[in-house]
């Protein structure tokens, strides 16, 4: 069975929005300074160009079959719950590296409102 051409047309578009996603990624890496710039756009600009790639299956799929195809939805939740919290543990992973390495340009620790610093330097007694 072949789709109508207003189909295909949705899936093409679907799939080069994707790539122009990727592309901005990719050009944000490359254009951005440190490490800390560099992780914003593949966490987000890559979770939306999969978004597409997945809504453009979803498209095909379910119209090549002609019944809802959404087994691709699981890949994309997972994608999209995992991506974040992968970025939070490379940033932290990075600040405690520099901090370990003695880079001076990074912010402080967080603290508790109250309690005493735990990276201050030590006073002589």
């Amino acid at each position: 069975m072949t789709a109508p051409w207003w189909i295909d047309a949705l899936v093409a578009l679907l799939l080069v929005t994707s790539g122009v996603f990727a592309l901005a990624a990719a050009w944000g890496v490359l254009r951005l300074k440190n490490f800390y710039q560099r992780m914003h756009p593949p966490a987000l600009a890559f979770v939306w160009a999969a978004w597409c790639v997945t809504l453009a299956a979803i498209v095909h799929f379910s119209a090549a079959t002609g019944a809802l195809a959404l087994h691709s939805w699981i890949i994309i939740v997972l994608l999209s719950i995992t991506t974040p919290v992968t970025a939070m543990l490379l940033a932290r992973a990075a600040l405690f590296r520099g901090r370990e390495a003695g880079q001076r340009d990074l912010p402080p620790p967080l603290q508790p409102h109250g309690a005493p610093a735990l990276l201050a330097p030590k006073e002589p007694h």
